[in-house]
């Protein structure tokens, strides 16, 4: 990924050619390339903005996440020989990593069929491309689209981080709301198990439920018992060597450090929790697909909860593809 633009007698890329700070220049996710031809993406990480809230049964806003997070990634964009960690001693997001945004999927107001159809498409569309699909959302229901698209591109086990379960089966003939994407996604016969962490409080699931919801393979985990079991032991508990697919909801944060959602949750995690295991997730697996959900920024006049979910995709994407390599 380039930020930088040097002309033919530069002597180094630092003080040469355009600066770009973050606030220069078009907002599209960490600058990167904008793809409008979808039949032309060339790739490793392709991002998407699925900027759909109908789906929600309280708040609504998160249909201005995929903007408020593409304009806090401009924040961590302006390194010009990639993202060096010096705890780790690695270069994350090196300069030959090539992500691309191919802007939003189209949203068809009070449509949820047809819109999530038009995010299925997207993110088929870079599966095809042997791209990973990176979502920003928007609320979780468009999480289904992006489960949907898997068929046919072999197993997968899902991975969540969220305060709340999101099982319904249906509720008032509801089957595509923010509370019902886990229960389509555990009913996909390529989807093998789920490990659902941070759940907590009172949640969107009854008891039948969560006993729905083991009944189906799934694994679930407050924040107190990752706590007390240690990301390693959390670690342990997720099935080695799978496909995984991963899907964050912001409100999966506590509220003190994420407080733009539509469902805050007080006793959420702290950001280095949820990096650390991340991080092991992509060396124990493959991490095929990616989405973050319920950034809803009109709550949030800091704007801190975009920071948050722009660098922990930043970061993420980097160990992905360092564990990669």
């Amino acid at each position: 990924m380039s930020t930088i633009e040097t002309g033919p007698n530069s002597n180094n890329s630092y003080d040469s050619g355009r600066l770009n700070l973050p606030f220069v220049g078009i907002c599209t996710f960490a600058k990167a390339p904008y793809i409008q031809d979808w039949d032309r993406i060339d790739a490793d990480v392709a991002i998407i903005g699925a900027p759909y809230d109908f789906g929600t049964q309280w708040r609504a806003g998160a249909r201005l996440g995929p903007r408020a997070i593409r304009e806090a990634s401009t924040l961590f964009s302006f390194g010009h020989g990639g993202a060096y960690d010096h705890e780790d001693d690695v270069t994350y997001l090196p300069a030959d990593l090539r992500i691309v945004d191919l802007g939003d999927a189209d949203i068809i107001h009070t449509d949820t069929i047809n819109s999530h159809k038009n995010i299925e498409y997207a993110v088929r569309k870079c599966l095809q491309a042997g791209a990973l699909p990176v979502v920003l959302g928007g609320d979780h229901s468009i999480n289904i689209p992006c489960i949907n698209a898997f068929e046919g591109h072999g197993d997968i086990h899902v991975v969540q981080i969220d305060a709340h379960l999101d099982f319904v089966d249906e509720r008032h003939g509801v089957r595509y709301g923010h509370g019902n994407p886990m229960r389509r996604a555990a009913e996909k016969p390529y989807v093998t198990g789920l490990s659902q962490i941070g759940i907590r409080n009172v949640s969107s699931t009854a008891k039948e439920g969560y006993e729905a919801a083991r009944a189906m393979g799934s694994d679930i985990l407050s924040v107190r018992q990752l706590r007390k079991l240690g990301v390693e032991g959390v670690l342990a508990r997720i099935p080695e060597g799978k496909r995984y697919y991963v899907t964050i909801d912001i409100d999966g944060f506590d509220p003190s450090i994420a407080p733009g959602t539509g469902t805050p949750s007080h006793g959420g995690f702290v950001y280095y929790e949820v990096l650390e295991l991340l991080a092991g997730l992509a060396k124990r697996g493959t991490v095929v697909g990616v989405d973050l959900v319920e950034v809803a920024p009109d709550y949030d006049q800091s704007g801190i909860t975009g920071i948050l979910a722009a660098q922990i995709l930043m970061n993420f994407i980097g160990r992905i593809f360092h564990a990669r390599s």
